[in-house]
């Protein structure tokens, strides 16, 4: 039996200053709800390690040091973030949306387990992947699954990626909420 009130697509995106969380750290995490802009949640982290790779670190354009100095602890941001998850429960059931989910899963659901105990988007830190519903919906292969390409098909070209986490939460959010609206009305993809 499913739960009368709807499923809520969170569009997650984080930065991050290395290519795996533990060694590395994850340095912002970006939260929005599809169809509901007014649903946001953003936080930076304070890095866990001193380990980190300066050109991955270059692509959010955050401040290491300013970072160190002025984020909150991971578990103080995590815990924040598991309240705003928890908290949507009274309108829905959220469920986690990446681009992709991989990527953004990994850190999301390695810092959850890691500094909150779980994560409010359940034990195996499973969601949605953009690109593999692009390619379900549509028929299309993998390399046709850029967001980019899915921005451009969906006729979003006023919806920029900037890489702040929170800007490409709400960017991810907007995508996806096209795509479920281009589904629902029955036009070809």
């Amino acid at each position: 039996m499913t739960s009368p009130l709807p499923e809520l697509y969170i569009g997650v995106d984080v930065e991050a200053d290395g290519p795996i969380p533990g060694p590395y750290s994850m340095i912002s995490l970006g939260m929005a709800v599809a169809g509901r802009p007014d649903l946001t949640f953003y936080t930076e982290l304070r890095p866990i390690s001193d380990e980190f790779v300066p050109a991955a670190l270059a692509v959010s354009g955050l401040d290491r040091d300013r970072l160190l100095r002025e984020a909150p602890t991971a578990q103080e941001a995590m815990s924040a973030a598991a309240a705003w998850v928890n908290g949507l429960r009274r309108i829905g059931r959220p469920v986690f949306l990446a681009a992709p989910a991989v990527w953004d899963g990994m850190f999301v659901h390695w810092y959850f387990v890691r500094f909150v105990g779980h994560s409010p988007f359940g034990a195996t830190g499973s969601g949605v992947d953009l690109r593999s519903y692009w390619m379900g919906l549509t028929g299309s292969e993998w390399v046709q699954t850029r967001k980019g390409k899915i921005k451009h098909e969906l006729g979003l070209h006023d919806v920029p990626h900037t890489h702040h986490a929170g800007e490409d939460a709400a960017e991810l959010a907007q995508v996806f909420d096209a795509v479920l609206r281009r589904r629902q009305s029955g036009e070809p993809a």
